[in-house]
């Protein structure tokens, strides 16, 4: 008998019901219309008494059913609310959080909760096909390329010869006609059409206005939130100013060392926007950085999920304080998460695609990704993850060779691309892995205990950073709360969850991935052994950030495709999208909150007003006096005095002059002035000394603690 007529018994039936982690019931064929009895209509007599209003009882049920459902996020976001500062509850958060997950459990083992689908992977099989004359020229140009670094700065020769290397490669791997057009391609074809045809569908109405509120987010008030430098800015900026001053390094060694990426960005942006060497520079090449890794975190939801997931990734990361925050301070911070989300879609869609071009794709952006920030230099264990992954589950059957050679590919170009770095590393090496090792290793200090408990306390503390507390380094992140907003800190956990139980039914790797991805692009943090202190951080675990915005984004979608399919009614429907409305409005309302009140409040009360002193030098400078006579006394813990110059217009000059120089500005005739510290008494009586004619006053910051004394010579 052919198995797959056999109809299924009633046994089958009843074993499928009882252990429903194994599968769906199989269905109950009908009967044949000659020996179907016709079956009486059945009038639901139950009423309930609402009022004036009669419903029947099964409507009421649908909606006692959705609200049961709503429980689930209700008893999570109370959870979360009792783990906020002000509260600081986490016997209760626990209670809360146990009964929200008891809650799923049930509703999911009941199915009345949607369990979200992955979207279907591609049975095609990989390619081995190269083109070996562009391949063995590329291999040469490597050797050659690599000798031609050897300076450790950018000129003509070597740049053509990388830019070459770079060209032969990808032409001797590429896969013709393996991936759809890309935007690019598809914008011109539209312009070379004779008849051009503009459709604006309300998806894409949708997907603008949530980009144009990801606009709001990075740049609002971008010159005054933070509105303060402190020491890094000032080592970037004299960067900067080497580098526009022809210095064209490929690592740039001052204050321990530096990847290149953000100086040639910054340097970019002050000369296309005007804004020279200052503060707004940097900010708006971080700014930028931040906003150009939304689009990839949208396109990785739609990929794993659907585009409804993509869409509130984008929004849920678009407004978080979190990566705005690290987007904002104008250190190189978000460059980051800008390659690793990229590297990561291209490597999960060549996984799930079997298409080599994306693997190609991935290697650029791993290789960008080495220019950008230190904690970057993790990717390549996170690439060897995923494939590792991928190896051990039934989706790679019959692929495994082929993953293997396009990840051969992926590391071939991601060598090509990082290949200046990799000469500076090979002749610099501790120089490179200065930074880097003096956190991991005993390089500047010894490990405060046992090497493997610390691991292990740094990994629980970043583990829970979304929901309990992101540290206390005020320069980037709103100090002793956690990482996630109450409203998204809830729905990472209802997808957390999912995602796990997913797995246990689906055996997916990306689910699998998916959840170690996030352990794994906190290593960065996790590995500070030797100042675990400094651990968890919100910069160094900055790409983590895109895997729980997107678990955080199939918490939402599965929430509310649960509500749709329980709820008919258009009144209900519309209550469900004025849900979805509620808690995504909240979320951003929390986080404009967290970064423009409570992260801008936080950082000017830890910075030093280095731009209020900048602006009294400039006034001088431009009325009775020159900038070349004006001083700032140095006192301990106080201001960074080149930062003062950089406020005052004048980027290059460090306007410190200790006390003991004093009576060397006694020969000089004309105006001078002098900022002090009002707690150093010392040089004040030394400067009433030396200039009992000068006129003293009190500065006025408007900030405790930040006020200083002007002291003036006519």
């Amino acid at each position: 008998m052919d198995p797959e007529k056999t109809e299924p018994s009633v046994l089958d039936y009843l074993k499928a019901r009882l252990t429903p982690w194994k599968g769906p019931a199989p269905e109950i064929p009908p009967l044949p219309e000659d020996e179907t009895a016709p079956i009486p209509s059945v009038h639901i007599e139950d009423k309930v008494e609402t009022g004036t209003r009669v419903l029947p009882a099964a409507r009421w049920m649908d909606r006692i059913g959705a609200l049961s459902l709503l429980g689930v996020i209700g008893f999570a976001m109370i959870a979360q609310v009792m783990i906020e500062p002000v509260r600081r509850n986490w016997k209760a958060a626990l209670v809360l959080y146990v009964v929200a997950l008891a809650l799923l459990l049930f509703f999911l083992w009941k199915r009345t909760w949607k369990l979200p689908e992955l979207p279907q992977a591609t049975e095609k099989v990989y390619s081995f096909d190269i083109l070996r004359v562009p391949l063995y020229i590329g291999l040469v140009l490597v050797l050659v390329t690599f000798l031609l670094f050897t300076g450790g700065t950018y000129n003509f020769i070597n740049l053509l010869g990388w830019i070459l290397t770079f060209v032969a490669i990808t032409v001797a791997v590429w896969q013709p006609g393996e991936t759809s057009p890309s935007l690019w391609q598809r914008f011109w074809a539209w312009i070379r059409h004779p008849e051009w045809k503009l459709s604006i569908k309300p998806w894409h109405v949708l997907v603008l206005a949530v980009l144009i509120l990801m606009v709001f987010f990075r740049f609002y008030r971008l010159d005054q939130v933070p509105g303060e430098m402190f020491s890094d800015h000032a080592e970037k900026l004299l960067d900067v100013s080497d580098l526009m001053n022809g210095q064209y390094k490929v690592f740039f060694d001052r204050n321990t060392g530096r990847e290149d990426f953000q100086f040639y960005l910054t340097a970019a942006v002050a000369n296309l926007f005007g804004t020279g060497l200052t503060f707004m520079s940097l900010k708006l090449g971080t700014a930028l950085a931040g906003l150009f890794t939304l689009p990839y975190i949208y396109r990785l939801g739609k990929e794993i999920g659907s585009r409804w997931v993509g869409l509130f990734a984008l929004f849920l990361a678009g407004v978080a304080y979190w990566p705005n925050v690290i987007s904002r301070v104008g250190l190189r911070f978000p460059l980051y998460p800008l390659f690793a989300a990229p590297m990561l879609f291209y490597l999960i869609r060549g996984l799930r695609r079997s298409d080599r071009n994306d693997f190609l794709k991935a290697g650029i952006a791993l290789g960008l990704a080495l220019h950008g920030y230190s904690p970057s230099r993790l990717l390549p264990l996170v690439v060897l993850v995923a494939v590792g992954i991928y190896l051990l589950h039934r989706q790679s059957q019959g692929k495994r060779i082929g993953v293997l050679w396009a990840l051969v590919v992926l590391v071939l170009v991601s060598v090509v691309v990082f290949l200046p770095l990799l000469r500076y590393w090979s002749q610099n090496p501790d120089i490179f892995g200065f930074r880097a090792f003096s956190r991991l290793a005993t390089t500047e200090r010894a490990y405060p205990g046992p090497v493997g408990l610390i691991f292990l306390e740094n990994l629980g503390k970043s583990l829970i950073m979304p929901f309990w507390d992101n540290n206390n380094i005020w320069v980037h992140s709103v100090t002793g709360r956690p990482a996630l907003d109450v409203i998204t800190a809830a729905l990472y956990f209802i997808g957390l969850v999912l995602v796990i139980v997913r797995y246990i039914r689906k055996r997916d790797w990306v689910d699998l991935f998916l959840l170690v991805s996030i352990p794994l692009l906190m290593l960065p943090s996790i590995l500070s052994l030797a100042f675990p202190e400094e651990n968890p951080s919100l910069n160094r675990s900055g790409a983590a950030y895109i895997p729980i915005f997107i678990i955080a984004a199939i918490g939402l979608e599965s929430l509310l495709a649960s509500l749709w399919a329980r709820v008919t009614s258009p009144g209900g429907r519309i209550a469900i999208v004025g849900l979805a409305a509620a808690l995504l409005g909240n979320s951003a309302n929390l986080n404009y909150d967290l970064v423009f009140h409570k992260y801008d409040e936080q950082f000017m009360a830890g910075a030093w007003n280095t731009s209020q002193i900048g602006g009294v030098i400039r006034g001088f400078a431009e009325s009775t006096g020159d900038p070349d006579h004006a001083y700032v006394i140095p006192y301990p813990y106080w201001v960074d005095t080149r930062l003062v110059g950089i406020n005052a217009g004048y980027p290059l000059k460090d306007y410190a002059l200790w006390a003991d120089q004093l009576e060397t500005t006694l020969e000089i005739d004309t105006p001078k002035l002098f900022i002090v510290n009002p707690e150093d008494q010392a040089a004040l009586e030394k400067l009433r000394q030396l200039y009992p004619q000068a006129r003293e006053f009190l500065y006025d910051s408007g900030r405790d603690g930040k006020d200083f004394l002007i002291y003036s010579i006519p």
